[in-house]
């Protein structure tokens, strides 16, 4: 069972969308399935507009084309709507070949707090996007809730995970800075609303791990906040472990992987009532996150929480999982026989041996 992806979000950028494909890929293999992408590498590229990190593709129609049919793909997956997402959408169309689509990013929300873009006609857009393919993959309920009330069709619910033999606590990890330390970790964008984190008045220390368009001029703005660049891996687990609590204050995120990362290694949350967050910590048995449109108050009182509960509420989420999710989502979605019998019964039999 082969799957294409459809990316315009790939190496080098370093955020949810690039984590998410990567784990997928991972475990499909373990399921019997192989994702291959198709992404911007191998074509000209240039910088996207107020966002030089992300490079989009300059690619045809007819080199999608020749992309696809040399891939041979089962099944074809859209994750985003950029040039690349694009062009192999029509591509599908042209030949009446199915397609899921992915959506990950509140585009909307994001183009109006960078231009006078009203949002009805951007969700118009996406909606005419998305309703075009066999299945719209969507990470939460409240997501799925907001898409269904704008006009978007045949959602599916595709979660995601953490790693967390990676992202565990680690006691001897420290960052050498007056305690408690309160960590962002993220894309430094205006669309991530940090400043409502940095303008904070909180005891001890802040600490900002990522980078973006926002960085240079919130580094000016708020000398007293440490801001360590862009991580990853072993290094990035090493920061959460060596903080105190987490604080997401996005508005606008569909998920949040970061949030599993930190409550993995043991840091209890801090963000607003939003989409992601509310999703995320929904069926909390114990309380490892606060929730208020007082951020200030919710990161006090996320230092009262208990870390190992953080992390046991964390284990839930497997990549392992996520990845099932996804595959059923596609075959769900192409209903096509052969292919889905054989891939059906390699996962029963895996099911049956524990695997």
């Amino acid at each position: 069972m082969r799957v294409l992806v459809a990316t315009d979000a790939w190496h080098p950028q370093i955020n949810g969308v690039v984590r998410s494909l990567e784990h997928t890929a991972r475990e499909a293999a373990a399921l019997g399935a192989e994702l291959e992408f198709l992404s911007p590498q191998g074509f000209r590229t240039i910088p996207m507009p107020s966002y030089s990190e992300i490079r989009l593709a300059l690619a045809t129609p007819r080199m999608i084309m020749r992309r696809i049919e040399a891939m041979q793909p089962d099944f074809v997956h859209i994750a985003t709507e950029g040039p690349i997402g694009m062009l192999v959408r029509r591509a599908c169309i042209a030949s009446r070949r199915t397609f899921t689509t992915s959506y990950h990013t509140k585009f909307p929300e994001y183009l109006s707090a960078r231009a006078p873009v009203p949002e009805r006609l951007t969700y118009a857009w996406l909606r005419s996007f998305h309703n075009a393919g066999g299945g719209v993959m969507v990470s939460t309920a409240t997501l799925e809730r907001d898409l269904e009330a704008r006009g978007f069709k045949r959602l599916m619910r595709w979660s995601r995970g953490v790693d967390a033999e990676l992202f565990r606590p680690r006691p001897e990890a420290t960052l050498n800075l007056p305690r408690p330390v309160y960590l962002f970790v993220g894309r430094v964008a205006v669309e991530k609303n940090i400043e409502a984190f940095l303008e904070l008045d909180l005891p001890g220390s802040k600490v900002v791990v990522g980078g973006g368009p926002a960085l240079a001029s919130l580094k000016e703005r708020f000398p007293k906040v440490h801001f360590l660049g862009p991580k990853e891996g072993e290094d990035l687990a090493q920061v959460y472990s060596a903080c105190d609590v987490f604080c997401f204050p996005s508005r606008t995120d569909t998920f949040g992987i970061v949030l599993l990362e930190a409550l993995a290694s043991g840091l209890p949350v801090a963000a607003y009532p939003v989409t992601g967050p509310t999703d995320v910590l929904a069926d909390a048995t114990e309380t490892v996150g606060i929730l208020d449109n007082d951020l200030r108050t919710a990161c006090l009182k996320a230092l009262e929480l208990s870390p190992a509960a953080a992390r046991r509420f964390a284990l839930r989420f497997t990549w392992r999982e996520s990845a099932r999710q996804f595959l059923d989502n596609v075959l769900i979605a192409h209903d096509i026989g052969p292919i889905a019998r054989r891939y059906r019964l390699r996962r029963r039999r895996r099911i049956a041996s524990g695997a």
